[in-house]
Formats: C-alpha cells, structure tokens, sequence
C-alpha cells in the first residue's frame, strides 16, 4: 500500500501468544481515521523483550522513514512493554503517542505464580518470565521512565474463574487495574470488558483513536 506522507503512523504491537489478527478490527478502524499503519506479527514466545525489539525495528523503521507525520504505537498486553522497551532504545524522531491495552506495567500475579511452571516456561518463552511483579535489575532496567504521552486502557470484567484465585480485584482476567497504571501516564480508564478482548473492543477502539488524535480519553465513552 502506498503510504501518503502527510498521515501519522501506527505501529500495532500484540499480546504474548497471539498475533497480528487480534488487532484486526483497530487497524480497520484506525486507517479510516486516516492513520497509516503498521501491524507487527512477532515471535513473542520465543524471545526476551529486548531480542523482541530488535526484530521489530526495522520494520518501524521502514514505516517511519515512509510518512512525514508522528509515529503513534499501541500495544496490547505484552506489546505495551514492547514498545516501552524499544522507545527506550530506539526513539523515533517524531514519537507521537503510545495507547497500552491491558499491559502489566507493575507486572502480573499470574506470571508470579506460573514462572517457574515448566507448562508455563515452555509455552510462554523468555518473554514470559519478564512479566513478573518483583523484577530483578536487569528486567527493571529494560523500563526506564516514560517522557512521552501515555493513555491506558484496562478491562474489569474476567473470563477465567481461577484468575480471582491470583489477582487484585478489578482486573481483567490476566492483569489487575492497578498493575496496569504507570507513573507519568497522561490518562488511564476502565471499560468493561476482559483481557483478550480489549483490541477489538468497540469501545477500546474509539478510545484508543480519541487519545492518539487529541492526547485523552473520551469520558463520555469509558465504563
């Protein structure tokens, strides 16, 4: 597709596990907003973050280099640290705005209790075990603190009966509400609605569209 060059770009990273089709629905809508953008499939099972981010870079690159607009990035789940860690190394020089759907910023429980689970080790790779509540130096290195506009959206409705076992109430199934805040943030909310499903949330959505456009969230729109 041919990028016009007066359009912010997007770059849309997912969850650990899933892939670029979880993400569907917001690129469909983010592009009739009149972004450009990019959605990342990549092998996040099978690396740390910071190998993560260098396989990632030079297709950001690319799209970068292809608009004279701002580089905005969402992230769901796991891609929120994604893009923390890569705009920790390599900022782009007109970084616009970051949305974070459902991330563990402060960690998650569940990766508490399951990391050393070999089911767990295996499946969910070295990725996995950097989604831990207590990170060591190196892990919390990867995190410096943020300088540029972040909006937060986090679900408190539960799919999975066992997650109440694990995390604080509200959460979403994977993370808590309060392990998905992050000091510097310019917004957070709470919508209704689980983990998996925040990408494709029509609310989610719109929300994440209002702040990559106006640098907030829609009031009127969170629940």
């Amino acid at each position: 597709m041919e990028m016009p060059e007066n359009n912010d770009g997007v770059i849309l990273l997912h969850g650990i596990s899933r892939t670029a089709l979880s993400f569907r629905k917001m690129q469909t809508a983010l592009e009739a907003a009149g972004f450009v953008t990019l959605n990342i499939d990549y092998p996040s099972r099978h690396h740390a973050l910071e190998a993560l981010a260098e396989h990632i870079h030079p297709a950001v690159t690319h799209l970068a280099a292809g608009i004279a607009g701002q580089l905005h990035f969402v992230g769901h789940s796991m891609g929120g640290l994604l893009a923390r860690v890569y705009l920790s190394r390599y900022r782009p020089e007109r970084l616009g705005r970051v949305v974070m759907l459902g991330t563990p910023n402060g960690g998650s429980e569940i990766a508490d209790r399951l990391k050393n689970v070999s089911l767990y080790r295996a499946w969910f790779g070295p990725a996995g075990e950097q989604l831990v509540t207590r990170r060591d130096a190196a892990t919390g290195a990867l995190f410096p603190p943020v300088d540029f506009p972040v909006g937060i959206i986090a679900g408190n409705r539960s799919v999975d009966p066992t997650a109440a076992l694990f995390l604080q109430k509200p959460h979403d199934g994977r993370v808590s509400v309060e392990n998905t805040k992050l000091d510097g943030m310019a917004d957070h909310i709470v919508i209704g609605t689980a983990h998996p499903w925040l990408p494709g949330n029509g609310v989610a959505i719109a929300q994440t569209i209002a702040f990559l456009t106006d640098g907030r969230f829609g009031r009127q729109e969170s629940g």
